[in-house]
């Protein structure tokens, strides 16, 4: 299968591309991305591009399935606007993008609690997301909801680590579902799903993400 991959250098995004490229399932990877990855593969092709701004049918944008690992908080963001920008606006149009060119499998990197009536803004957002992509109608949609992810950034999240550490110190003792989910594991899901889709919509919990 060839894959796109959104979010190829972030935390979970790093994780998936090299068990994309080293898994024989798999033809090819496109990883779109705003800045040229430091990555280097034959089958890797990394188109440079604004995202707010996609070209309408590229034929980079011609694979099987899609996975997205593309995220932020609202910190980074600046505003809530933005943070919607990056979180929910930018995943649809790859999502309308490649499905428009074929693609009939989309996995999601999501988050526990995503619910389009949440009183939470970043759960508000993350439901509309699933719930928009569950309108496209793709014949194979994982949605991947892992809670705190544990793994070491490029940039700092304050409140992501201290949650880490914690969680690190009392995780023999938590219920499954309110453990660290490693990076690692979220991402060997997302390439999972994307290579042995299952038809219909499936949604793997946190409970399923633990190391």
């Amino acid at each position: 299968m060839r894959v796109m991959l959104l979010g190829a250098s972030g935390l979970v995004g790093s994780r998936v591309l090299p068990r994309l490229l080293s898994d024989r399932r798999c033809s090819g990877v496109v990883a779109p991305a705003r800045r040229p990855l430091r990555a280097r593969d034959a089958r890797l092709e990394n188109p440079v591009l604004d995202f707010g701004a996609l070209p309408t049918a590229p034929d980079w944008a011609r694979v099987d399935a899609v996975i997205c690992a593309l995220g932020t908080t609202r910190a980074q963001a600046g505003s809530r606007e933005a943070f919607a920008r990056v979180d929910h606006d930018y995943p649809l149009a790859f999502a309308r993008l490649a499905q428009g060119q074929g693609a009939g499998v989309f996995v999601l990197n999501s988050a526990v609690g995503a619910n389009a009536r949440s009183p939470f803004f970043y759960n508000r957002v993350k439901g509309a997301l699933e719930d928009d992509l569950r309108g496209l109608g793709f014949a194979a949609l994982t949605l991947v909801r892992p809670g705190v992810i544990g793994g070491e950034r490029s940039q700092r999240r304050p409140a992501e680590q201290l949650a880490q550490r914690v969680l690190g110190l009392f995780g023999p003792v938590l219920p499954r579902g309110w453990r660290l989910n490693p990076a690692d594991v979220i991402a060997a899901a997302l390439v999972e799903a994307a290579l042995d889709p299952q038809p219909g919509q499936t949604v793997v919990p946190a409970r399923d993400l633990v190391g």
